[in-house]
């Protein structure tokens, strides 16, 4: 089958940063479905992963952690889909990868792709979906109330793709106000067509932002970037008792002042259910089928920024540049294989 993978942890401008590859098909086994991939999408993670995992010698990499395709397999153990269905989901960490034609999956971390999508608009959706429902539902937890306070959130860098997500999340399942921060004109109008209720500039202080608006200080903070750079304006404009939770690779972070407001931290990682086979590891696929449901009932829409075409090396590696320039807006997509050509080994792909 093909794929893209590489062998060496390389700058993207390398060709072989990313290169077309044959691997053989996989086979289900256990629990797992067999999916035929038709869109994918590429996050920050990938990026990371590819300039800092060496694979073992002579071994490749697959990366990608986001798609939407068909099942064409199902391991013995399967109970929860079936040849013909069409899914989207978000992969595991310490698994290969759905940059590839085919690809296996724990059928507990599934959902049935939103009927109403296409596949490209499906595929941008399930990594910063889950990212964004469990920082909000199961680790900030914003439907608590913050004693003293209106229920309200802090959204910083609110055009990206979690944060798409995150904000029509918080308006459609709560009644929270949500201010989300963006720096330029069309990130602003991004976020605000998303349903946030204030936009503010997080290229200046966000302390002093906050204080002029009418919500007074909000109780959660939601941090998806540049986390060390913002720390002590989230500690100064937070309520006492308010939540603070994050998701990005602070090179170090000094949790002491958030003592004196009694502030508690909350990390996320959408991949620890996955990686640890945890007790509740099928509350991914339970809320991708609930996110799947709000996207057809018109609640949600998809995140999808940009489509960068057929999934090959030379368009995955224009995605990562594109990230690793850090001016993405939503999502950025691949749709499709091209059509057959011969591969590596000579044979046909089909």
């Amino acid at each position: 089958m093909r794929a893209i993978g590489y062998q060496t942890p390389l700058p993207i401008e390398n060709p072989a940063s990313l290169q077309d590859i044959d691997l053989p098909k996989p086979v289900p086994t256990g629990r797992d479905i067999l999916v035929e991939i038709r869109a994918v999408s590429v996050n920050p993670v990938d990026t990371k992963v590819r300039s800092s995992a060496t694979p073992e010698a002579g071994q490749w990499r697959v990366l990608g952690w986001d798609a939407a395709g068909i099942v064409v397999g199902t391991g013995p153990d399967v109970t929860g889909f079936s040849v013909g269905d069409e899914v989207f989901y978000a992969g595991a960490i310490n698994r290969p990868g759905t940059n590839a034609e085919f690809h296996l999956v724990d059928e507990r971390i599934v959902g049935h792709k939103p009927r109403s999508l296409n596949w490209a608009e499906a595929a941008a959706l399930p990594l910063t979906a889950i990212t964004a429902w469990e920082m909000l539902f199961d680790r900030l937890d914003i439907r608590r109330s913050v004693p003293g306070t209106t229920p309200s959130i802090l959204i910083i860098g609110g055009a990206g793709g979690v944060s798409s997500i995150a904000i029509q999340l918080a308006k459609v399942l709560t009644n929270i106000t949500v201010i989300a921060t963006a720096s330029r004109p069309e990130t602003q109008d991004w976020v605000t067509s998303l349903g946030a209720d204030y936009v503010i500039d997080h290229s200046k202080p966000l302390a002093e932002q906050v204080a002029g608006l009418p919500t007074g200080a909000p109780g959660f903070v939601f941090s998806t970037t540049q986390t060390d750079r913002h720390l002590a304006e989230i500690v100064e404009l937070l309520a006492p008792q308010g939540h603070f939770g994050l998701i990005d690779d602070p090179a170090e972070l000094n949790a002491v002042p958030l003592k004196r407001k009694s502030l508690s931290l909350h990390w996320e990682l959408m991949f620890t259910r996955s990686l640890f086979g945890t007790a509740d590891i099928s509350a991914q696929g339970k809320l991708l089928n609930d996110v799947s449901r709000l996207i057809d009932e018109g609640r949600l829409r998809t995140t999808l920024g940009k489509n960068l075409g057929a999934i090959t090396a030379a368009n995955l590696r224009e995605a990562h540049a594109l990230i690793e320039s850090g001016q993405a807006k939503g999502k950025i997509v691949l749709e499709g294989f091209p059509a057959c050509t011969l591969g590596l080994n000579g044979e046909d792909h089909d």
